[in-house]
């Protein structure tokens, strides 16, 4: 599937004016089928109550989590919301880590004690996870004020679904972050539905790069259905906060192929309009056909690692599944410190 603007080369594609090497179209590929079948096995493991309380997955959304990654520097700081399973993945963080904290085991990626809405990893310089629609916005721009206070030149990627970007909070993050020119990049991620609710239905305007306007924030609007494309105005967007421009908007419009989350039936969606997206839109499926026109894989190729990542994800979830749960004893780790005077003053009791 050659388009006017990409042409074939011997070791990539080059497309727009930007060159990806087949080893890095690989990679890009490799992580968002890890994705898929990630998200697909967690839903599986929840349908069989091994996975307790709000499960929140983004198969189709893939190619959001791995091109806006591909843009990024790994010291740049990343936060989303509590579908945060595929950007986690996509940062590098370990995936039987990410399997084990759905499990509530202590070998998760914060000791079993967030679940799937509260993903966090310091090395990875991932903020979370946040179960509270809209919490990480004014969280995304702490972070880019410190990164303007230390000039470290590092940028804040702040992600929020299109419900989310309704929140009161949004917008006097929008205001504080264009008064102060932070380093922030703002992305909506629009799977066309807050909940069951549709886009149309909640918002007036439907544009959502658009609602940076009275701030003077530019908004770009990408598809967010397509890797590279995600990948090349991410890359954009970063450079534009990164040199001092202040904060960008970056709608990615893409949609998310189960329900809200895994209570969620969907009944408000019709079949044909899902079958429309996952059929003439997928993600995975596009650039596998670029890359087959290209010259880079063969369907057999595609089709055998399917099956040695299905039997990742499969090893990884037993090896997450076999570890103990936390002791009743870390409960009050990692939220109360004895290093400040005064700060818990009431004895701790358990039980």
């Amino acid at each position: 599937m050659t388009t006017k603007n990409q042409k074939k080369t011997e070791a990539g594609i080059t497309q727009e004016g930007r060159f990806y090497s087949a080893e890095r179209l690989h990679a890009m590929h490799d992580m968002m089928l890890y994705i898929r079948r990630f998200e697909e096995k967690a839903g599986q493991m929840y349908g069989l109550k091994k996975i307790g309380g709000f499960c929140h997955l983004c198969n189709g959304q893939e190619a959001v989590c791995v091109g806006m990654e591909e843009a990024s520097e790994p010291t740049d700081y990343m936060m989303t919301s509590y579908r945060d399973h595929g950007h986690i993945l996509a940062r590098g963080s370990d995936g039987t880590a990410v399997m084990a904290e759905l499990l509530g085991r202590a070998g998760g990626i914060v000791g079993g004690k967030g679940g799937s809405m509260h993903m966090f990893d310091v090395s990875k310089n991932f903020a979370g996870g946040n179960g509270i629609v809209g919490e990480q916005v004014p969280i995304g721009i702490g972070f880019a004020f410190a990164s303007q206070y230390r000039d470290d030149k590092r940028v804040s990627i702040t992600i929020m679904g299109d419900g989310g970007v309704n929140q009161g909070a949004v917008y006097e993050s929008f205001n504080m972050a264009s008064l102060w020119k932070l380093p922030v990049v703002f992305v909506i991620e629009n799977n066309q539905y807050a909940m069951g609710t549709s886009l149309s239905r909640a918002s007036a305007e439907t544009h959502l790069y658009k609602r940076g306007i009275s701030f003077k924030v530019p908004g770009v609007q990408v598809d967010g259905m397509d890797v590279l494309e995600v990948e090349r105005k991410m890359a954009e967007a970063i450079e534009h906060a990164r040199s001092g421009q202040g904060p960008i908007i970056v709608e990615m419009m893409t949609y998310r192929y189960r329900g809200h989350s895994m209570s969620d039936p969907a009944t408000y969606r019709t079949r044909d309009e899902v079958d429309e997206w996952r059929t003439g839109r997928d993600p995975i499926a596009r650039l596998q056909l670029q890359m087959i026109d290209a010259g880079l894989a063969t369907e057999a190729d595609f089709k055998q690692k399917d099956k040695d990542i299905k039997k990742e994800v499969v090893a990884v979830a037993k090896a997450a599944e076999a570890q103990p749960e936390p002791d009743l004893s870390v409960m009050w780790d990692d939220v109360i410190t004895d290093e400040i005077p005064n700060a818990y003053p009431y004895p701790r009791q358990v039980g």
